[in-house]
């Protein structure tokens, strides 16, 4: 049987809808929430991993257990391969965040995982999921005035589409032994600067400074870390460290072009668009 966990998060959703028209659905395929209430679905919650059961799980697609402050990611994503360990799990596949993101704050508790897995007895694949074109459209939206203000400067990232993410993820979690001990780097083809998306919303791009944008994202409704947290995804896209493109990698495990960043950057700044600020493997 394969779980996939987060079924109710952003990325966990579109792995779900895809596996739910997968033909192994819903004898051979179960859905990880932490409020199950559909078919299919059971309850996972790693916060309190006393009530994590994987009984009769062959392979978890294990996802990225939501952000937040390091020791809290850490404790869930322990508690889930400790609960494989226990309980027979055969493969995890886990959604980390790509190599070129180790300058993030969030990506110790990633690396962390990765390290546990390659400790355990369990077979694993990692796939090291760029930042999401989507992230750019909560981020580096135009504001009413038309001007997109993100402080990106000359920086370039390598986007990748969400939805190309989910399915190269279930395409690996449904034949996992062709990918054991594999870690694969999926980042968008075509990096993004700011002008470029600025034109594709008929917006003007004038970067504001990091100060700027940590006073705006630190509104009363931002948890302690967020502010930090983007301030730096802004500042490493800026410094260039985010842009190198993909080699090939997400084309081959998709058997196809991969969806255009783009496209689903513009669909996501538009005024209507939703805004979503969930880093990679979220």
């Amino acid at each position: 049987m394969l779980l996939i966990t987060g079924a109710s998060g952003g990325l966990g959703s579109l792995i779900a809808r895809r596996a739910a028209d997968h033909p192994g659905h819903p004898d051979g395929i179960r859905f990880g929430t932490r409020a199950p209430d559909g078919p299919g679905q059971v309850r996972v919650d790693f916060d309190d991993p006393d009530s994590l059961d994987f009984t009769g799980v062959d392979t978890l697609l294990l996802i990225s257990a939501g952000y937040g402050e390091d020791d809290r990611v850490i404790a869930r994503h322990g508690a889930a391969v400790s609960a494989a360990e226990r309980d027979g799990v055969r493969h995890v596949v886990y959604t980390s965040l790509t190599g070129a993101g180790d300058h993030l704050p969030y990506a110790l508790p990633h690396r962390w995982t990765e390290r546990r897995l390659r400790g355990s007895a369990l077979a694993w694949t990692v796939l090291r999921n760029g930042l999401y074109a989507e992230l750019l459209g909560a981020l580096a939206a135009p504001g009413p005035d038309g001007v997109i203000t993100a402080p990106l400067g000359a920086g370039r990232l390598a986007a990748v589409a969400r939805e190309d993410l989910a399915e190269v993820a279930l395409g690996v979690a449904l034949a996992p032994d062709a990918h054991a001990g594999q870690v694969y780097e999926l980042v968008g083809d075509r990096p993004l600067g700011g002008a470029e998306l600025a034109a594709a919303v008929g917006a003007r791009y004038a970067p504001g400074s990091l100060a700027e944008a940590r006073t705006a994202l630190s509104g009363p409704d931002a948890a302690p870390f967020q502010p930090p947290m983007l301030v730096t995804t802004y500042s490493a896209i800026a410094a260039g460290f985010l842009d190198t493109p993909d080699t090939g990698t997400l084309r081959r495990l998709l058997g196809h072009s991969p969806r255009p960043a783009l496209e689903v950057y513009a669909r996501t700044a538009a005024p209507s668009g939703p805004a979503d600020p969930s880093p990679a493997g979220v």
